[in-house]
């Protein structure tokens, strides 16, 4: 109140009679400015003598905060209260700006109305209603579904550039994921997606383009590829859903069908090709790397870590661990096979072998193969000379084997003794 309204409230108060009722009257009084109605009001009620009512809160059960604005003494202000499970309704950037910003929503009880109003962040809500739960029911409606208010058009929220947050999307991958993974990543976003798709808004990617997109890849015959691109765009978009509230355009995305075409074992003669080649070419690190890869199971990736253990076993690093996974060390014992070669093999060059070396050599010699084809080989020849099909898992570093039932179970509860497995090794004796 200013100074001029409570200087009439006294003297509205020294004018009441005084008679019996005068304190009830005088407290009733004071109650009504505590509330802020209005001084006409004032001096209709206690120009007539009488007790004053009993003045109820408003429609809301709880009542709210009430508070004054300068120069408008007839409003009751108060905050919004959200429940935990209210909060988990609402779009992701508003919990963002609502909870961790530590911003609020307002509402003000206005000439029988209850009025919430929030202008920020590009939402522009505004609703009212006599009811207060029905005014927080209708905020809500209008934050979760963006519905326009009347006159007052809802702002659509600023969407980036795909090529901006897709940017941010690696930058999160680089920390939870494996160098080698990340890489990949990396170079199919940059080569691939960000040329194609940068330049457009979230907002303006719809299902037809990425569509129309992919299918230019199976075309193609790059379905391997086409495969690739809709995984990184299905997380990129998975996450713009949660970020932005909108439906991800890769869901109804479909391709065609292509089988993979599965990667075979060496047969014998072509093994045979090999050994003569690294046999005739010994200084090369390139033909050692290839030797242990077909002679202990190796992966590429798995031949900087190898060490020889006591002459019995090659010890290495699986790679396929995840980030942030305990590093799994496995031996694979040096079966009567893998010594016959072991003149020309040098596993310190091995282990320095660039993989692109390997790749291009190995490509050169084998066309119709894959360099990951010798560890098919390894498994394969294993099997064939009646390895215990768990050990070959614990040697080729898999953790499971659709022809051993009871893998799983065996994994966990069985513990070979070294004697057992190099007594399982000596069975990888072969000619070829």
């Amino acid at each position: 109140m200013n100074q001029e309204q409570l200087t009439t409230l006294l003297n509205v108060i020294k004018a009441t009679p005084n008679n019996p009722e005068t304190d009830k009257v005088i407290a009733g009084v004071l109650k009504l400015a505590a509330d802020s109605i209005t001084l006409d009001t004032l001096k209709e009620l206690t120009a007539t003598g009488k007790p004053l009512p009993q003045v109820e809160p408003p429609a809301n059960k709880k009542t709210p905060v009430k508070g004054r604005k300068e120069n408008d003494s007839d409003e009751n202000f108060g905050i919004i209260h959200f429940t935990k499970k209210e909060i988990s309704t609402m779009p992701k950037n508003f919990q963002q700006s609502f909870i961790m910003d530590n911003k609020i929503v307002k509402f003000r009880y206005h000439q029988g109305l209850f009025h919430a109003r929030y202008r920020r962040d590009g939402y522009n809500i505004e609703v009212a209603s006599k009811d207060f739960d029905t005014m927080k029911r209708k905020f809500m409606l209008r934050l979760c579904g963006q519905y326009e208010t009347p006159n007052r058009p809802a702002k659509t929220p600023k969407f980036p550039l795909f090529g901006e947050y897709g940017e941010t999307w690696l930058e999160t991958k680089k920390q939870t994921t494996k160098a080698s993974t990340y890489a990949e990543y990396e170079r199919m976003f940059r080569k691939d997606l960000k040329p194609r798709l940068g330049t457009f808004k979230l907002s303006e990617i719809n299902r037809q383009m990425l569509q129309s997109y992919l299918f230019e890849y199976t075309g193609a015959g790059k379905h391997r590829t086409a495969q690739k691109l809709k995984l990184i765009l299905n997380c990129i978009f998975d996450l713009a859903a949660e970020d932005f509230n909108i439906k991800s355009p890769v869901k109804k995305i479909v391709l065609p069908y292509h089988e993979s075409k599965k990667g075979s074992a060496f047969t014998k003669a072509e093994e045979r090709k090999l050994v003569d080649y690294c046999i005739a070419n010994p200084d090369g690190a390139t033909t050692s790397a290839m030797l242990v890869l077909l002679y202990f199971g190796l992966r590429q990736c798995e031949l900087k870590s190898l060490r020889v253990i006591d002459g019995k076993f090659l010890d290495c690093i699986t790679g396929k661990e995840r980030l942030g996974r305990k590093e799994t060390h496995r031996q694979i014992p040096i079966t009567p096979v893998a010594r016959r070669v072991l003149p020309y093999v040098d596993f310190e060059k091995a282990k320095n072998t660039n993989p692109d070396s390997i790749r291009t050599l190995f490509t050169r010699l084998f066309p119709n193969h894959h360099p990951h084809e010798l560890h098919y080989t390894f498994i394969t020849r294993c099997k064939e000379c009646g390895v215990n099909h768990e050990l070959v898992m614990l040697w080729d570093g898999h953790k499971d084997d659709k022809e051993v039932k009871t893998s799983k179970v065996d994994r966990g509860y069985t513990d070979y003794s070294e004697e057992y497995i190099l007594s399982e090794a000596e069975k990888v004796n072969y000619e070829f």
